[in-house]
């Protein structure tokens, strides 16, 4: 792929799995990669290191991204390091909670769960776009439970995800004349923490069974596809929900 040599990017939620994998693979390219994360310190520490190993430039960002001030000072530790001027942009930060059925569910849960899902990337996109030039691209993760509502107790994460869907298309076409590609990703089951943490051993065996390439998906072919649509060769795809799940479940 077309390398990204002198390119700025942000990664939230970069410092494991899929986030690791792209801030990885974007900084191979030759990006400048700031990388975001919450918690795990040490992951993100690991993933520094994994890219300077590899000759690769990149500084870490311990923020919330659901918190306006916090996704400021993202921005600003950026044009302090790399500049003002920012071409790609990953929404990566995001997670499920908890898995709750309707009537365990409140309204305070809803709201936490939209807020890490897609206030996150309404707030980190926001403040972005004023420093991408024509040509940048976002990329935005959802999921294959945004279009097909997800495993049990996961309605509020895959509305949520369905909601990063729509605003990836609404920003296609508000900053598609800008020159700004906006497109998201939706995967299905990939082998990370996630489902390390959710998702029990019998379904994931089912699901991969049923799959028809019989396993789950890896984070560095999920960050394999990131990096293209970073690149030029992908100048002409914007506004679309891209699936990325083994054939499980077809758009």
């Amino acid at each position: 792929m077309t390398n990204l040599k002198g390119k700025v990017a942000i990664v939230t939620g970069g410092g494991r799995d899929i986030g690791k994998m792209t801030s990885i693979k974007l900084a191979s390219m030759g990006a400048k990669v700031v990388v975001n994360y919450f918690g795990g310190k040490d992951a993100a520490e690991q993933t520094l290191k994994e890219i300077k190993a590899l000759g690769g430039e990149a500084i870490l960002f311990q923020g919330d991204m659901t918190k306006p001030a916090q996704v400021e000072n993202l921005l600003k530790s950026t044009i302090a390091a790399f500049g003002s001027e920012i071409n790609i942009l990953v929404n990566n930060a995001g997670g499920l909670i908890a898995r709750k059925t309707l009537a365990e569910m409140d309204e305070d849960f809803i709201n936490s769960v939209f807020r890490l899902n897609f206030n996150t990337t309404f707030l980190v996109t926001k403040a972005v776009v004023p420093h991408m030039p024509k040509g940048s691209s976002i990329i935005n993760l959802a999921s294959q439970a945004g279009r097909d509502g997800g495993g049990g107790g996961s309605a509020a994460y895959s509305s949520s995800k369905g909601a990063v869907m729509t605003f990836s298309r609404a920003m296609a076409k508000e900053l598609g004349p800008q020159g700004i590609r906006v497109n998201s990703l939706c995967p299905g089951m990939i082998a990370t923490t996630f489902h390390d943490t959710f998702t029990k051993d019998e379904i994931r065996t089912k699901v991969a069974a049923g799959t028809p390439l019989r396993r789950e998906g890896r984070p560095e072919e999920v960050a394999d596809l990131i990096a293209y649509l970073a690149t030029d060769q992908s100048s002409f795809i914007t506004g679309n929900n891209i699936d990325i799940n083994g054939g499980l479940a077809f758009s």
